[in-house]
C-alpha cells in the first residue's frame, strides 16, 4: 500500500510502498479515506513533538475511514462501518491499524472530509472550554489564532455555549472566517494592540491560546479578575514564562491542558465530549470549515500551508 512517511527529520514526507498490516486482537484495519492535517504533524516531522515515534513512521493523526478487517475480541464495530479516529500516526496511507476502542462511528450524513476535520479541532476545544475552563453563558471568551483549525472551532463552540467571543487573527480574510463562525468582536493582530482592544471590550474571562509568545502576554494582562487561561499550543514558537505576581494580584488560573493525554488517563472525558459534539453536529449547529482538500501525494503541500499559515480551519488529505 502507499504511505506518506517520515523517513528522516527536518525533511519532506516520502511516498513509499509498504506492506498492508493485519489487525491484532483489539485492533481494526481501516481503509483510510480522509486525513485532517494538524500543526502537531509539523512538529512530528521536526522531532520536536511531545511524542516521538521511531523512524520511519507514517504521518497522520486524524482519520476517517471504513472498517476493512477486525482483530479478535472486537465487538463494538463491524466491517463496512464508517468511523473516525484520533490515531497519533498512521493516517496518511491507504490502510491503517487502530485500537478499536478509539474508533468513533460517525453520523450517516457526515461527509468523510468533514469527519477528518472534526475530532481534534472540536474535541480539543470542547473539553478545554467545557471540562477545563467551565465557560459560562455571558462570559467573554478571547480566542487567539482564531482562524486556525482549533481556534476556529473554539470560536464556534464558545458562541454556541453562550459566550461573547473575541477573535484574534492576522488579516481581514482570516477574521472574516472567524466572524462567519460566530465571533462578536474581531482583532487584527498585525495591526492592533491586543491588550488595549480586549480591555476596551471589557476584558477576558476565559483565554483560549494555541499561539503563545507575545499574544499570551497581552492576553494575560487583558484578563479580568478570576479569569481562566488555557495555553494549549505555541504556534508562535515561543513558550511564555508566566509571572506569578500577575496571577496573584488578579486571582488568575492558568490551566495545563493536553487533550490527547486523556485518551490514556481518562478516555471517558473524550467519549462524553464526542457524544455532545456529534449531537450538535446532527442538529446542524456545528459546521467544520475546510479550506484545502489535497490528494495523498500532495500531503507535503498541505503541511506547508500550515507552516506558512495560509490555510483557515482545516487542511484535509483524501486517499
Amino acid at each position: 500500500m502507499r504511505a506518506m512517511q517520515v523517513t528522516t527529520y527536518h525533511a519532506p514526507l516520502s511516498l513509499r510502498d509498504i506492506p498492508r498490516p493485519s489487525p491484532a486482537p483489539g485492533q481494526v484495519l481501516l481503509k483510510n479515506h480522509a486525513v485532517g492535517l494538524n500543526f502537531a504533524d509539523t512538529l512530528l516531522i521536526e522531532g520536536s513533538y511531545q511524542e516521538k515515534p521511531p523512524l520511519p513512521f507514517t504521518l497522520g493523526m486524524e482519520v476517517c475511514g471504513t472498517v476493512s478487517d477486525l482483530g479478535d475480541e472486537v465487538e463494538n464495530l463491524s466491517i463496512g462501518q464508517r468511523v473516525a479516529v484520533f490515531a497519533g500516526t498512521g493516517g496518511l496511507a491507504e490502510y491503517g491499524l487502530y485500537d478499536a476502542q478509539t474508533c468513533v462511528p460517525i453520523p450517516d450524513a457526515m461527509p468523510e472530509v468533514e469527519a477528518a476535520a472534526f475530532l481534534i479541532a472540536y474535541g480539543t476545544s470542547h473539553v478545554a472550554l467545557d471540562y477545563k475552563a467551565r465557560l459560562q453563558p455571558g462570559e467573554r471568551l478571547l480566542v487567539l489564532g482564531a482562524s486556525g483549525g482549533i481556534g476556529l472551532s473554539a470560536v464556534e463552540l464558545g458562541k454556541l455555549m453562550g459566550a461573547e467571543v473575541i477573535a484574534v487573527a492576522r488579516n481581514a480574510d482570516k477574521l472574516a472566517v472567524a466572524k462567519a463562525a460566530g465571533a462578536d468582536h474581531l482583532i487584527d493582530s498585525s495591526l492592533e494592540d491586543i491588550r488595549e482592544r480586549v480591555k476596551a471590550l471589557g476584558g477576558a474571562d476565559v483565554v483560549y491560546d494555541p499561539v503563545g509568545g507575545a499574544q499570551f502576554k497581552a492576553a494575560l494582562r487583558a484578563s479580568n479578575p478570576d479569569a481562566r487561561l488555557i495555553p494549549l499550543g505555541f504556534a508562535s514558537g515561543e513558550i511564555p514564562q508566566i509571572p506569578a505576581n500577575i496571577l496573584l494580584v488578579k486571582n488568575l488560573t492558568v490551566i495545563g491542558y493536553y487533550w490527547g493525554g486523556y485518551a490514556k488517563t481518562n478516555p471517558r472525558i473524550i467519549s462524553d465530549s464526542f457524544r455532545q459534539l456529534f449531537s450538535w453536529y446532527g442538529a446542524g449547529q456545528l459546521h467544520p470549515h475546510v479550506s484545502h482538500v489535497l490528494p495523498l501525494e500532495r500531503a507535503n503541500e498541505g503541511l506547508e500551508l500550515l507552516r506558512q499559515r495560509k490555510s483557515t480551519g482545516k487542511v484535509v488529505v483524501t486517499i
